[in-house]
């Protein structure tokens, strides 16, 4: 057993995310077509791309825009050229916090990711400042309820590197990024649906926050949310409910 809320702090992430969906389709199609311009736009050898286009569907966009947008990426049509670009900094209470941004214009990016750190309580930190705190790795949410040993069996024998069951029930998967769509699949093929399954960058340790300190690192981290060029957001505070 480890964590503390694990499930109320996915509920809440991903209320936050709902309540934004009017930005989902702009983020899927810059993914589409980094990933495209990066492995190509065959699906098949392209796993970026098909989590990618996975990412699509859910969201309902349509297919049509997906394959124009990988034609983009691919020099088969015109279209703006986006770049990845990570910055990292300090938040509330020196809580780390990673920004993931695809952009076509780095001076305006930059400017933005800068002027939120600063306008809301943080700091903006050099490269590898603190991307060490976390770990690259597949990510997957189980609800509290899911049979575990079903869970533990299934992803471990697909790849898995651990499986952890957290103090209110939740359970978490976690895989190699290369491994991640295999465990995915192998766990939903024995009826076992995650609430949530990413490719994300986890933090190793979090940091507490009592409520006034959540609503500043809140403000923080929609400061970041409303930039255009921004795709994630990862830190490693433990928000107060």
């Amino acid at each position: 057993m480890a964590g503390h809320s694990k499930w109320a702090n996915i509920q809440h992430r991903k209320g936050r995310q709902d309540e934004k969906r009017g930005k989902v389709w702009t983020r899927v199609i810059r993914e589409i077509m980094v990933a495209a311009r990066l492995g190509g736009g065959d699906m098949a050898i392209n796993p970026r791309l098909r989590l990618a286009v996975e990412k699509a569907k859910a969201a309902n966009l349509p297919i049509d825009t997906v394959k124009r947008n990988i034609d983009k990426a691919t020099g088969n049509l015109e279209g703006a050229h986006y770049e990845e670009i990570r910055y990292e900094g300090y938040g509330i209470g020196g809580a780390a916090i990673i920004v993931d941004t695809m952009t076509d214009n780095k001076v305006r990016t930059v400017a933005d990711v800068r002027h939120a750190f600063s306008k809301y309580g943080g700091s903006m930190g050099t490269a590898g400042s603190v991307a060490f705190q976390f770990r690259h790795c597949g990510q997957l949410i189980f609800a509290p309820g899911t049979d575990e040993d079903k869970v533990m069996e299934v992803a471990l024998e697909a790849g898995a590197d651990d499986v952890i069951t957290h103090d209110d029930g939740a359970i978490e998967v976690l895989t190699p990024p290369t491994e991640f769509e295999a465990v995915k699949n192998a766990l939903e093929a024995a009826g076992l649906k995650p609430e949530l399954a990413e490719v994300t960058m986890r933090a190793e340790n979090t940091i507490d926050m009592n409520p006034d300190e959540s609503a500043k690192m809140q403000r923080l981290l929609d400061a970041f949310e409303e930039i255009d060029d921004v795709q994630d957001v990862f830190h490693n505070a433990n928000l107060s409910q």
